[in-house]
């Protein structure tokens, strides 16, 4: 693969992990002077309104500053939310599940805070709870929200069905085309089931923390948000503040996968700070987190209409997705799981018909990959039990069906900008399909890169090095290093003398989010063009004592002589000073298209089963990164293999389970995550660069579709070796000891026919 050049020299691509300078710093390591601690009392049941709030024993003891409730800081509007602004920072009138924070001690130090929380006394009247999505969405359900929330208006999402909204029901998304029931009367075999994919907590190594303060009139948080502009915005809702008045400071954030999307304690601390006086710190346990936020489970029932051939004639899915207390940001996950429930693949018709419903259960909001692999899973299986059906090869006839570049997937918006056939024939070759047994895998292409929203401001320094300041978060997955790496070629310098500053409001430049794989591709082109604007810059200081003035490897050639940044820069203030770059990118152009570019799924699993205990193992696992261009292949690598390692997670462990109205695994030793031990014992990751994306050099974002077809693979695999397909994640031991035992007497049966 040729390097990378834009600027006129070649800055060598980089297969190393993330460069931080220093010791990366978390917003867990800030040491505000002055802090005092903030620990939430949480509410001991699902659905009851509250009559009272006793916290006399709580203030009395030595160390508590203040018990704040939504009431003690009226006038303030305690709600927040980037789609709706429905969510209470701190429970108004009724709390609406288990969890939820009702007030808020400060003290001096968390151990004061801890044992005054258990000392306040909340009075309730209990109302009936609704747990079950299903459940939720009937007719004489429990209502969660008496007046149903309105909108923000955020300029990402689209309200598709919002004005109809009633009920429990907190989104609705239907996509369709075509003759739906003529087609499934013309087709030979249509597959039909009802599959579920659980809830799941995303387990970012930091738990959600905020330290909040107010200062001369400017409210200052330092928090763990991806999205630090969109939290600004909640705050300054909440607090009647101009935007200006409000600065969110993210330093380096320990895992996001999504879950840290949005708004989630900011507005705690900033309460606590606002009724103490004082900078307020809240930082969650992990079962605090749990509460915070999970990922929408969902219910899929799903049909598909096959010609005796292979040909995919139609899908139809009814999707009802269980979304909790709060619409967070399960609007646009339902939204994005009828986008991507039903393939890369052709179809004369379609019906997806998505709901998400609010029950008394923790708020959901993203989790990686957000909608692909809840639809992924019933979408893929199927196409796995019309091959069984249709006596063809599982790979033939994904391969017959699939989307070629440049056709589209949804009308109207972007054609594929991948050659899915070529990734599938890389991804089979590796796993050995057809001369092994276990094995499964599948595709998916997800509607990227969110709203193509980004700024950059690039600044040229006096001794002709250059740093970028932009509101994209550093999460882990090496965006600072991907991006010193553009700034250095976009600018001709080596990649020693760049530095990027990230995610503070109060600096760098508008970033709408850090999410949908979009930074390497649309932070990156704000970035390009930024470093092109600062060129011209340059040209024009030298162009006041030079006739002939071109571009040249870290600075220009003037009138034939070669002049570094620097010397331009010196020479037209006399001494020091620097020249400020911007550069934009919106939805108009070659970005007017949505979504900005495809994020590939191919990936899949060979595994073995323990049929007399159920235990599924995991042999090998193989990725295809379709990334475009990998500026930096062993980041690709890296937020491959942990994409699909969370995913495996959801196939064959993890699950939030409730009994009755109370979570009963809230925790990392009965919610089991991944470990070491559980790792394929073979791993092989490819790299499919065919510069066919819309970022800098044709790269396209990765670090979510790797994880979208895991789920489907693994059941795949698991139903191939059992003769019949698990419809149900994750996988346990008992599941699957269960799915094997039904399967038994057709195996026999089939042998009996042999």
């Amino acid at each position: 693969m040729a390097e990378p050049s834009v600027s006129g020299t070649s800055i060598p691509r980089l297969d190393g992990p993330a460069k931080v300078m220093g010791r990366a710093k978390y917003a867990l390591d800030l040491d505000i002077p002055g802090a005092a601690h903030g620990v939430a009392v949480r509410a001991d049941r699902a659905h009851a309104r509250i009559i009272g709030v006793d916290a006399s024993k709580a203030e009395a003891l030595p160390g508590v500053i203040a018990v704040v409730t939504a009431a003690s800081v009226a006038p303030i509007d305690v709600r927040f939310g980037h789609i709706s602004r429905d969510h209470p920072a701190l429970a108004v009138d009724k709390v609406r599940y288990a969890g939820e924070p009702v007030a808020l001690v400060v003290a001096e130090t968390r151990r004061a805070a801890e044992k005054a929380a258990r000392l306040v006394r909340v009075t309730y009247e209990d109302l009936p709870a609704v747990i079950d999505a299903e459940d939720a969405l009937a007719d004489g359900a429990p209502l969660l929200h008496e007046v149903h929330p309105g909108r923000t208006g955020d300029e990402g999402f689209h309200n598709t069905g919002a004005d109809a909204l009633e009920g429990n029901l907190c989104a609705a998304n239907l996509i369709e085309w075509g003759d739906l029931e003529a087609e499934l009367a013309a087709a030979d075999v249509v597959v039909e089931g009802e599959y579920r994919y659980p809830m799941l907590y995303g387990y970012a190594m930091e738990p959600y923390n905020a330290t909040a303060l107010f200062e001369e009139g400017t409210l200052t948080v330092y928090t763990t948000a991806q999205h630090p502009y969109m939290v600004r915005d909640d705050l300054a809702r909440m607090f009647a503040l101009p935007l200006a008045r409000v600065r969110v400071v993210v330093p380096y954030v320990g895992g996001g996968y999504g879950t840290k999307s949005y708004t989630k304690v900011e507005p705690l601390a900033a309460l606590g700070a606002y009724a103490t006086g004082r900078p307020v710190r809240v930082a969650l346990s992990v079962e605090e987190a749990i509460f915070t936020t999970r990922s929408d489970g969902a219910v899929i029932r799903a049909r598909s209409a096959f010609k005796s051939d292979g040909t995919l004639l139609a899908r139809d899915f009814d999707i009802v997705m269980n979304s909790g207390a709060y619409s967070d940001n399960s609007p646009l996950v339902c939204a994005k799981l009828a986008a991507r429930a039903f393939g890369p693949y052709r179809l004369n018709a379609l019906r997806v018909r998505c709901r998400s419903a609010f029950t008394n259960t923790t708020p959901a909001s993203s989790l990686r990959g957000f909608g692909a692999p809840q639809g992924n899973l019933a979408g893929e299986l199927q196409m796995d039990e019309a091959a069984d059906r249709l006596g063809i090869d599982a790979r033939e006839l994904r391969l017959l069906n699939v989307v070629r570049p440049g056709e589209e997937i949804l009308p109207g918006k972007r054609g594929i900008d991948a050659d899915l056939a070529a990734d599938l024939e890389l991804l089979t070759e590796s796993l050995g399909w057809g001369e092994r047994e276990g094995v499964g895998f599948g595709l998916a292409a997800s509607d990227a890169g969110a709203h193509p929203t980004s700024t950059a401001l690039v600044r040229i320094h006096g001794d002709g090095s250059a740093s970028c300041a932009i509101g994209a978060t550093e999460l882990g997955q090496g965006s600072r290093t991907v991006l010193s790496q553009i700034l250095a070629d976009g600018l001709g310098l080596p990649f020693e003398k760049v530095s990027i500053v990230q995610s503070d409001t109060g600096v760098v430049a508008y970033e709408r989010t850090t999410g949908a794989s979009r930074t390497t591709t649309l932070v990156g082109r704000s970035l390009l063009a930024a470093c092109d604007d600062a060129r011209r810059r340059i040209r024009e200081l030298a162009a006041e004592y030079a006739a002939d003035v071109q571009d040249a490897p870290g600075g220009v050639v003037a009138d034939g002589e070669h002049l570094s940044y620097g010397a331009v820069i010196r020479k037209w203030f006399g001494s020091g000073g620097e020249v400020v770059g911007v550069g934009a990118i919106r939805r108009h152009g070659e970005f007017e298209k949505l979504p900005p570019f495809w994020e590939i799924g191919a990936s899949g699993v060979a595994v073995s089963v323990d049929e007399e205990t159920g235990r599924v193992v995991v042999e090998q696992l193989t990725t295809v990164g379709d990334v475009g261009f990998a500026i930096n292949p062993l980041l690709v690598h890296g937020q491959d293999l942990g994409a699909a390692t969370m995913t495996l997670g959801a196939a064959l462990s993890e699950e939030l389970v409730y009994d009755g109205t109370t979570l009963s695994n809230p925790n990392v030793v009965e919610y089991r995550v991944p470990r070491v031990s559980d790792m394929p014992a073979k791993i092989d990751q490819i790299l499919a660069e065919r510069r066919d994306g819309i970022g800098p050099f044709g790269a396209k974002g990765g670090g979510e579709g790797a994880g979208n077809t895991i789920g489907a693979a693994v059941a795949a695999a698991v139903g191939r070796l059992l003769g019949r397909y698990p419809r149900e994640l994750p996988l346990t031991p008992e599941r699957v000891w269960r799915l094997a035992q039904e399967a038994a007497p057709d195996r026999e049966t089939e042998a009996v026919r042999g």
